[in-house]
């Protein structure tokens, strides 16, 4: 890593909490480094897992996001909906092969000033140590970070991750309380799966792959990866060809394309 590394890092902060402690922090003269650009948000729920998975395949070595303590959120329960989603966010990271540790979530509130301060440098510290992202350098990173990203956006995440907070906390229609390890292990199921097809989709949109190609760069069973075939045929979303006398290959559909 070269000594004279300075990470981009963009921090999502919420209007009445962490953007205020940023506020604060200046006023008082608390020293962060200058590496971060801060995007103010109304509540920290209102950044998507997508939204930081594009941050990341763009370049940025690390994304902070901050909001209100739990129990002070503004509008009641955001924050809550924030922890499962960056849960999600971690998941997807892992996923695509990046550390997870380039994203971070913190809760400042608006009278902690010198906490925002010593959060961002500590935070600052430690992408430093990891060392600049690879997406610069590596293509096939950026290619499973956007996999990831499209996984995130599919209805079937959103809905799971969106309900989460209250399926764990409400009983359902049937007066049961749902069991969380088994609600974590269905998230977390799903992300694979998601993460898979959106990857099978994102390799074969500029060239046809087999199904052992995509197994090779994916690192699945290939019976896993046929699977994900079948799954995504069934939406009408990859076609097969039958070149003469080849092992049949797989291109993405572009929906509203040529």
């Amino acid at each position: 890593m070269a000594e004279d590394f300075e990470p981009k890092i963009v921090g999502f902060l919420c209007n009445w909490c962490s953007y205020a402690g940023a506020d604060l922090c200046g006023v008082s003269r608390y020293q962060y480094p200058t590496n971060i650009r801060v995007v103010r948000v109304m509540c920290s729920t209102r950044i998507s897992p997508h939204m930081v998975l594009r941050i990341l395949r763009e370049g940025a070595d690390g994304v902070i996001l901050g909001g209100c303590h739990i129990g002070d959120c503004h509008y009641i329960s955001g924050n809550y909906y924030t922890e499962r989603r960056f849960e999600m966010m971690e998941k997807m990271i892992e996923l695509a092969g990046l550390e997870p540790e380039r994203i971070r979530l913190e809760w400042v509130s608006a009278s902690e000033g010198e906490r925002f301060s010593k959060v961002v440098s500590d935070f600052v510290s430690q992408i430093k140590k990891l060392g600049p992202s690879p997406v610069r350098n590596k293509p096939e990173v950026a290619k499973k970070l956007e996999g990831a990203e499209n996984a995130s956006k599919s209805f079937r995440m959103k809905a799971l991750v969106s309900k989460e907070y209250n399926l764990l906390t409400k009983e359902n229609v049937y007066e049961e309380m749902l069991d969380p390890e088994r609600l974590r292990n269905l998230i977390e199921q799903a992300a694979n799966d998601e993460y898979e097809r959106s990857l099978i989709l994102t390799l074969t949109q500029d060239k046809s792959l087999s199904v052992k190609d995509l197994s090779k760069i994916i690192d699945v069973p290939t019976d896993r990866v046929l699977e994900h075939i079948v799954a995504l045929r069934q939406k009408n979303l990859i076609a097969m060809e039958h070149p003469d006398g080849f092992t049949p290959t797989y291109h993405a559909i572009i929906i509203g394309g040529e």
